[in-house]
């Protein structure tokens, strides 16, 4: 097994390369880059869009001073609206961005940052990205950890319930819920809680914003675990409801395949128990694949779920924090989290194979190749 292990981990190296190649070439091609974006800004007259970038060059760009001879060009050509800055303005900013060095070159320096987790500071937030990461990270753990953990408490024994009561009433009414649940999407879910329970329309039992209390702090310990509670019902709920049928159905589909075969039929005919038969056999082979799934399951809700519902319950987690940086192009920010939840989605990739292995130890990924 340690052979198996030591083979994925080398072959994280080249994985993680190629997304961040690929990724690099992509959003490196895409217009709108993050010159564009203060240059729009500038355009617009947004004088605090370039305060950071300060300097008289800010200045000279949006006060309507000629340019110099022969300054259309290849600095203001290489930009869409570009046209009527100052070159000079355009160079600082490309030096600013570090757009001065071929794209090469910006990707190597970027790796080799990345490889001693230096991830740079935001383009458009005073701070680095390492600490907006830690600053949105509560949010995302509250609602990933939760999510999952009510998830798979509520469709594990859904699933196994409806598995041995195939066929019966109580199968049928819950496979209505489970359609619903699968046909109604969580964000939408989310607009009904508010609508209904946040002081949308009707009542105003949860609060709408934020993931504690302004006066959070002045509460006592026990206040404090109710107040975050209080703001995480409908949040965690809207994804509950999003999340649980699928589970539920591979759940029963994997106790029903189990049920079926031969090694049940014989622990029957030894006169063993039904619920012997059910947890002390079927259960460990029929769990394999949902117990494996639960590390995956758990880190895409904890970082690309939730997007949505951040929006709507105004919680400032990292899906929100990776749209923006999409939208504002900003790129430390888009790459860094990128190679950190890459690198950790292949890790977690390797849990799960490990996870098989602790579940049912017949397995054995040494007979295979990687």
């Amino acid at each position: 097994m340690a052979a198996y292990v030591l083979r994925r981990l080398l072959l994280m190296i080249p994985t993680l390369f190629g997304i961040m190649v690929l990724n690099f070439v992509v959003v490196s091609a895409a217009p709108g880059g993050p010159v564009e974006q203060v240059l729009a800004k500038v355009k617009g007259t947004d004088v605090q869009a370039t305060a950071r970038l300060g300097g008289s060059a800010a200045g000279e760009a949006g006060s309507g001073k000629p340019l110099p001879p022969g300054a259309s060009s290849a600095s203001a050509g290489k930009y869409h609206g570009a046209q009527g800055i100052d070159p000079e303005f355009i160079r600082q900013l490309e030096r600013e961005f570090g757009f001065d060095k071929p794209a090469h070159e910006r990707f190597l320096l970027m790796m080799g940052k990345f490889l001693r987790f230096d991830f740079g500071r935001s383009f458009f937030r005073d701070k680095s990205v390492a600490s907006l990461v830690a600053e949105r990270m509560a949010v995302s753990i509250s609602l990933g950890l939760w999510t999952t953990l009510l998830v798979h408490l509520v469709s594990i024994p859904l699933g196994i319930a409806k598995a041995v009561r195939d066929g019966s009433r109580f199968d049928v009414w819950t496979s209505g819920l489970v359609v619903v649940g699968n046909a109604i999407p969580g964000f939408l879910f989310a607009i009904l809680l508010v609508i209904v329970f946040a002081g949308g329309r009707y009542l105003s039992w949860f609060p709408l914003r934020g993931l504690v209390s302004d006066d959070f702090d002045a509460l006592s310990p026990a206040g404090k675990v109710a107040d975050y509670l209080w703001h995480m019902t409908l949040p965690i709920l809207s994804m509950v409801i999003g999340g649980f049928a699928g589970l539920t159905l591979l759940t029963k589909n994997s106790f029903l395949e189990q049920i079926h075969q031969q090694y049940v039929t014989t622990a029957r005919s030894k006169g063993l128990s039904e619920r012997r038969i059910l947890y002390g056999h079927v259960f460990r082979n029929a769990m394999l694949i949902v117990i494996s799934g639960f590390p995956g399951a758990l880190l895409g809700i904890l970082f690309t779920g939730a997007l949505l519902t951040e929006v709507i319950f105004s919680l400032d987690g990292l899906g929100l924090l990776g749209f923006e940086a999409a939208i504002n192009r900003d790129y430390p920010v888009m790459f860094g989290t990128l190679w950190f939840f890459t690198l950790l989605g292949l890790v977690v990739k390797l849990v799960e194979d490990l996870t098989y292995v602790a579940v049912d130890p017949r397995i054995d990924f040494e007979s295979r190749d990687v």
